[in-house]
């Protein structure tokens, strides 16, 4: 009875602290985040050769929220574009409140302008003497060599400058007396490069990115989009009349959606226009697309669909570090693709849905140093990403990459393995480490190991150079033997041939010397 009666206690005791871990459980809050630290929500992946998916830790991870609550009573009815300054200040564009609001980087609030002020705070008027307000702008560019901000003041047609430190207004720019084509000046994005020329994305226009001088005088159309050609309408298109292509659909070149520049002052834009032939642009002072892709895949996000959605990738913005590494925001599966300067695809992560840090409808992109600033219009928010330890090492060494720093970026692509020994970009950055450093037998090996073959077959052309110089004597040497012995081979089949053509005469001389007789 007494041993019934301690088994019946322990029973209840095992109950007991059962029901009391159940419970504490049910009070823990429930995230998205795996037991090594990173969120289901950015779980990652890259490609390999073969276009197969590959898990990849995630390279960022959500940091903090920008949402209404930082505004301090200001309505926030969007958030349709963002850049960042380089003293760490985001600016982003609510296009339904007509207002750009700005952020320090821990997304405290700032400033905030809808009617347009003059530096010393007066209201700013224009020729006609009518307040200058801003209606339904849609992109924003911080130029920091002048130190202005530019404000594509989309519903009033023209372009706001303001003043960097002061948010004062410096200057109108309205639409071009000498502008050509059929185009309307509805700005949408900017960007201005070192040279001052200010670059202009006009939504669903064909012809191209339009070019302003510093003082808004036209200068021309920059970077014609080729559009994509059916063989079906080449042919029939070939074999019509005149009047019969004239009734026929005419193809037009593929607007851009959005536009930065990078650390080097190429233009890069991204369009999502399904008849487009590329998709990532980096444009040189000719409009020609420069773009690397040297990677195992081209630049174009997803290479398959997923599940029951058919269609690809598509980019709504674009963000340039100033090592050329750069990120493309697809708004179709709310996606972000990392490409480093060769075009190798380091990372890709997000998605849609309701989880925290997933997006609803993500608009643009933009860094934050080493962070990633990215808005979504439809949840009215900023998020800020900051990068993981992994992400951290595999920018690190891009960036030391990038600007010759080799033993740094073995260091950090070393790291990178360490955190991810099936990260097959890593295996690559180190093989580039080599073969700049001309070992190229070892560059060899790592390329290998990443299934990178196109830079393995570069590594191959340098050791093989390197190898016939090291043993060029020897193949001289060997060289010199054979051809002594082609030509001693022949010397000797020449005699050979004529003592044998000797013999055979001789003894067709005694054979009719003997008929004679």
């Amino acid at each position: 009875m007494v041993i019934y009666m301690r088994k019946k206690n322990g029973v209840q005791k095992i109950k007991w602290l059962a029901g009391l871990l159940a419970g504490c459980l049910m009070l823990t809050p429930v995230c998205a985040e795996a037991s090594d630290g990173s969120s289901y929500v950015y779980d990652g992946y890259t490609y390999d050769f073969y276009g197969n998916a590959k898990e990849s830790p995630a390279m960022f991870l959500l940091e903090r929220t920008i949402t209404a609550e930082n505004l301090g009573g200001i309505v926030l009815s969007g958030a349709d574009d963002v850049c960042t300054s380089e003293d760490g200040r985001i600016f982003m564009i609510d296009t339904v409140e007509s207002r750009m609001n700005v952020f320090d980087n821990g997304g405290g609030y700032l400033y905030s302008t809808k009617l347009v002020r003059t530096a010393d705070g007066k209201i700013a008027l224009d020729e006609s003497g009518n307040q200058i307000m801003l209606n339904a702008p849609e992109g924003v560019y911080i130029h920091e060599k002048e130190r202005e901000i530019y404000i594509a003041d989309t519903g009033n047609k023209r372009i706001v400058v303001l003043d960097l430190d002061t948010y004062g207004l410096l200057r109108i720019i309205n639409a071009p007396e000498e502008l050509i084509g059929v185009t309307e000046f509805k700005p949408s994005k900017i960007t201005v490069d070192l040279a001052d020329r200010i670059y202009v994305v006009v939504q669903s226009s064909y012809e191209g990115i339009l070019e302003l001088t510093r003082e808004g005088e036209f200068a021309g159309y920059y970077g014609v989009n080729t559009p994509m050609v059916s063989l079906t309408d080449y042919f029939w298109k070939s074999i019509a009349s005149d009047e019969q292509k004239e009734k026929m659909t005419k193809t037009y070149a593929p607007a851009f959606n959005n536009i930065t520049l990078d650390g080097e002052g190429f233009v890069m834009a991204v369009t999502y226009d399904s008849s487009a032939s590329d998709m990532v642009f980096r444009l040189n002072s000719k409009g020609e697309n420069v773009l690397r892709e040297e990677g195992n895949t081209y630049v174009i996000g997803d290479i398959w669909s997923m599940g029951s959605d058919s269609a690809g990738s598509q980019f709504v913005d674009i963000a340039v570090t100033d090592f050329g590494t750069y990120a493309l925001l697809d708004r179709s599966k709310g996606r972000i693709f990392l490409y480093n300067f060769d075009g190798e695809l380091l990372n890709a992560f997000g998605s849609l849905g309701n989880l925290k840090g997933e997006f609803k409808n993500p608009t643009s992109i933009a860094w934050l140093d080493n962070k990633l600033v990215v808005s979504d219009t439809m949840l009215k928010c900023i998020y800020i990403l900051a990068p993981t330890a992994f992400g951290q090492s595999v920018l690190d060494g891009n960036r030391s990459y990038y600007f010759g720093k080799w033993d740094e970026a073995l260091v950090s692509f070393q790291q990178a393995l360490s955190l991810n020994a099936n990260y097959e970009g890593a295996y690559s950055g180190i093989g580039k480490n080599y073969l700049m450093k001309d070992d190229y037998e070892t560059a060899m090996y790592y390329f290998e190991m990443g299934n990178n073959r196109k830079f393995y077959s570069k590594a191959y052309n340098g050791y093989r150079g390197e190898w016939l110089e090291g043993h060029f004597l020897i193949i001289m040497v060997l060289f010199i033997l054979l051809v002594a012995a082609v030509v001693g081979s022949e010397i000797r089949y020449h005699r050979q041939s004529k003592l044998k053509a000797k013999a055979a005469m001789k003894l067709r001389n005694s054979r009719r010397g003997r008929a004679t007789e």
